[in-house]
């Protein structure tokens, strides 16, 4: 089953903004109890209180269940966007499934790109705010969220550690912060399965209040 094909089946617009959840028809997939592998490649620094996806095989008719699978291919050399500490972690909270990390920072902290890359998106999107979407190699992507500024455009290549925004609350935040999520040929995963290490992260995902209903900021 090509990937093309499963684009096409679902009329996917942009493939590589799939959300943890989101069902997808598969061209001849037939009812099967579906194993999602959760555990990552490598090592993994997994501090106390981390509250971690656990995914088990369940039942999708006729429909595949794309939850939290495992990286098993060729990785790049992730950095951190900005120091700090995880408010709350990738996977399940109060409102549902949460796509990236969220790093505390002050208001106007540097936003630094954890890759090389090119710029294909920078701009406003409602829930998100201002954001910057960038392309690595191997398939990779990744998205920086509720900027206060940006300051890449599209097509603009940035190196690792590239000053490319500010930290802000744009968008549905209720609070100053970074929200990072890594992608690979358009499926999403943990970033802290492919950023180094650190020995201080708070990661709880009940530590940040949820965010209000309506935007802190307007475009």
């Amino acid at each position: 089953m090509s990937r093309q094909a499963v684009i096409e089946a679902n009329r996917l617009v942009r493939p590589d903004a799939l959300r943890i959840g989101q069902r997808l028809d598969i061209p001849g997939c037939q009812s099967a109890r579906v194993p999602v592998a959760v555990e990552p490649a490598g090592p993994v620094a997994r501090p106390e209180g981390m509250l971690l996806a656990a995914v088990g095989p369940r039942r999708v008719p006729t429909r595949l269940f794309l939850a939290v699978p495992e990286f098993n291919g060729r990785s790049i050399d992730f950095t951190w966007p900005v120091m700090g500490p995880v408010l709350s972690g990738f996977g399940r909270r109060r409102s549902g499934w949460h796509a990236g990390i969220d790093i505390r920072a002050e208001v106007g902290t540097p936003v630094l790109a954890a890759a090389p890359g090119t710029a294909y998106f920078s701009g406003w999107e409602r829930s998100y705010g201002r954001i910057i979407r960038i392309e690595h190699d191997n398939g990779f992507t990744s998205l920086y969220a509720h900027n206060l500024q940006n300051f890449v455009e599209v097509g603009d290549r940035v190196e690792a550690g590239t000053v490319i925004g500010t930290v802000g609350r744009s968008g549905r935040a209720s609070a100053y912060h970074l929200h990072f999520e890594i992608r690979h040929e358009g499926m999403v995963y943990n970033p802290l399965y492919l950023l180094p290490a650190r020995d201080t992260i708070l990661a709880r995902t009940d530590e940040m209040p949820e965010p209000p209903e309506d935007d802190d900021e307007d475009e």
